[in-house]
């Protein structure tokens, strides 16, 4: 990935963090809104936003179809920021890893209770 890409991801992941802060009303994106990530092609036409919840994948799917139904707004508000010649248009994807993360986190924790209790 070009530094360039690389440059443009991270305000990207700024301004809608920002953004879901300051601006946003809606109360079906209230919580905490985390964008874990963000990864823009190499032509800068797409840019896929992933996020998470803090109260975890339980309201997901409702969560991912307010996000790119007010994806048009957030990319007004990025061509008010972005110096780009064209503001690509978003997505928005669900992000399972600290989840997933939390899982490992647990089994590890399992397996070394069991190897005291072997040990032990």
């Amino acid at each position: 990935m070009s530094h360039r890409i690389e440059r443009i991801n991270q305000l990207i992941r700024k301004e809608i963090s920002e953004l879901l802060q300051r601006e946003v009303r809606d109360p079906r994106l209230s919580g905490l809104i985390s964008v874990t990530a963000v990864e823009t092609a190499a032509d800068l036409r797409f840019t896929k936003v992933f996020v998470s919840h803090l109260a975890g994948s339980e309201h997901k799917e409702e969560l991912l179809r307010t996000l790119n139904a007010a994806a048009r707004f957030f990319r007004g508000e990025l061509g008010k920021v972005l110096e780009l010649r064209y503001v690509p248009e978003i997505a928005f994807y669900w992000d399972d890893s600290i989840e997933r993360g939390d899982q490992l986190s647990r089994l590890i924790d399992q397996a070394n209770k069991s190897d005291a209790n072997i040990a032990g």
